[in-house]
């Protein structure tokens, strides 16, 4: 079984994102779990000043969910042509401790919805970049932009749109698979 912990950069309770989340949740591949995280909300902004001995409790479950997933899946919004704030906290958390972090060499994938033509291509790219940055073994080649998501899911729930599950499966199993590499290298 592989375990895919999900982060969801909108907090919004009808979220499109949080929606894609469900759907990847729904659609998940034999042998693919996929949990959402959804304590990002509680984690204060990241300050070294209390990333001591003893973190916040948010940071110490935030942390200790990603050492448990085998592979991370962000799923974000597009925010003035980035990701949103709350997801990268999220991340410069999980970078931390340096050198010793639970997201290193994790595999992970970055995609979303967006209401623009681009389906947040900006964003997804830029969380790619910081995930990198913090050490996770990304995915570059996992690119799933939903354009138009207002309109596209005004009547229906992402996971009831064949090329929405068709999507997601494939970035699932390609996480899959890459924790699978990773397990036997």
């Amino acid at each position: 079984m592989t375990n895919v912990l999900a982060l969801v950069g909108s907090l919004r309770a009808d979220s499109i994102n949080r929606k894609l989340a469900e759907a990847a949740a729904h659609h998940a591949p034999e042998g693919i779990e996929v949990t959402t995280f959804d304590g990002i909300v509680d984690l204060p902004f990241y300050n070294e000043d209390i990333d001591g001995d003893t973190p916040p409790a948010a940071a110490v479950a935030f942390r200790d969910a990603i050492a448990a997933a085998d592979a991370v899946l962000l799923v974000t919004p597009e925010y003035n042509g980035t990701i949103p704030a709350v997801l990268k906290n999220a991340l410069d958390w999980a970078s931390r401790p340096f050198g010793a972090s639970p997201l290193s060499g994790k595999p992970l994938a970055a995609i979303g919805s967006a209401f623009g033509q681009y389906g947040g291509v900006w964003a997804h790219d830029d969380a790619r970049k910081v995930a990198g940055i913090a050490g996770a073994k990304v995915l570059e080649d996992v690119k799933v932009a939903i354009p138009q998501s207002v309109v596209r899911f005004a009547e229906t729930h992402p996971r009831e749109d064949a090329e929405v599950t068709t999507l997601v499966q494939g970035a699932l199993t390609a996480l899959a698979d890459a924790s699978t590499e990773q397990a036997a290298a």
